[in-house]
């Protein structure tokens, strides 16, 4: 990257409400958002997000796509790329101590068990399938959480009516709060997933340990309306769409993939028209 694009780039960065923009971006790469999800999720008006969506596009950093009738916005990941690079390494010199923090292809997965983390808002219904299916489907391989960013106080009664039709022991389900997997006392995370957009908009500290990430957003069944069974239905569905994903990380050959095969894997699962 040459140093007059790269100081552009910053510039554009250093406005707060901009950064807010591509941070949020970031947690839903590689994927991309509607600009009145990231309006509402930033609390931003629709005039002001435009502003800063074009001086983002402008660097290259944010590109738009439409789809259908929809606008979408993701980060280009390859000029984010180029620009940390130019930190580090033009900026930085290559020096040992800043380069070292940076994540290296090396082969992580190479233990018997993988601990995984499943996050949406409530943790009452999406993220309480992922952590059943996962726990089941992985036969013995994954360690599995899930957590709410505002969890309630039980699990929705539809989910666990699933869950049981489908053979999953739900004994030893319960919602809980994200914070309880953040403490420094918590386990070290392998893979830290967002099965809704709501979490995927919520700016939670990065977690330690550089576990790889993805976001398997799904429409909130609990939102669903109608008679009993057409709810049932819904989440009938949503158990499917996760059963789809799940299974296919279970079955990846984790200890043939270095960490971008294995990102690429996860992206690749949680885009929509692969299920």
């Amino acid at each position: 990257m040459e140093q007059s694009t790269a100081a552009r780039t910053f510039s554009v960065l250093g406005h707060p409400d901009r950064l807010a923009v591509f941070r949020l971006l970031m947690r839903f790469a590689p994927h991309g958002v509607r600009p009145t999800e990231m309006a509402e999720a930033l609390g931003l008006r629709q005039n002001t997000l435009s502003h800063h969506l074009a001086d983002l596009a402008a660097t290259g950093l944010v590109r738009a796509t439409r789809q259908g009738r929809s606008l979408f916005y993701a980060v280009d990941l390859a000029a984010t790329e180029s620009l940390i690079g130019y930190l580090a390494l033009d900026v930085g010199r290559a020096r040992p101590e800043l380069v070292s923090a940076l994540p290296k292809e090396t082969r992580p997965m190479d233990h018997p068990a993988y601990t995984v983390l499943f996050i949406c808002s409530g943790n009452s219904a999406r993220s309480i399938f992922a952590e059943a299916l996962l726990r089941d489907l992985g036969k013995g391989r994954f360690t599995v959480f899930s957590a709410g960013t505002r969890p309630g106080s039980a699990l929705n009664p539809f989910a666990l009516d699933v869950l049981r039709r489908n053979g999953h022991d739900t004994s030893g389900l319960r919602a809980k709060h994200l914070a309880e997997f953040q403490a420094p006392e918590a386990p070290k995370m392998d893979f830290v997933f967002t099965v809704c957009d709501t979490a995927a908009a919520e700016d939670c500290p990065p977690w330690p340990g550089q576990p790889i990430t993805g976001h398997w957003g799904l429409p909130d069944p609990v939102k669903a309306t109608g008679t009993e069974a057409e709810k049932a239905l819904v989440f009938a569905q949503t158990y499917g769409a996760l059963r789809r994903r799940i299974a296919a990380f279970a079955d990846l050959p984790f200890a043939s993939l270095d960490r971008l095969a294995l990102q690429a894997q996860v992206d690749r699962i949680g885009t929509p028209d692969k299920e």
